[in-house]
């Protein structure tokens, strides 16, 4: 049996899924090899980590 689910409208949708829709077919249309676009999404993901460690560290040195 299929279950069904309630088909939300991109419009309506979390900031982060919207995202994640943006990215997937910016990689699909650009023809990305998933093992390119997954090492790819590693870096981003360091990145913003540290961007968000230093963000945090300012904030606490300001409080």
């Amino acid at each position: 049996m299929i279950e069904e689910y309630p088909i939300m409208s991109l419009e309506n949708a979390p900031p982060e899924i919207k995202l994640a829709v943006d990215l997937i077919y910016l990689l699909e249309c650009n023809d990305i090899s998933p093992e390119t676009a997954l090492a790819a999404l590693d870096i981003v993901r360091q990145d913003l980590q540290s961007k968000f460690k230093q963000l945090s560290q300012q904030s606490e040195e300001h409080s």
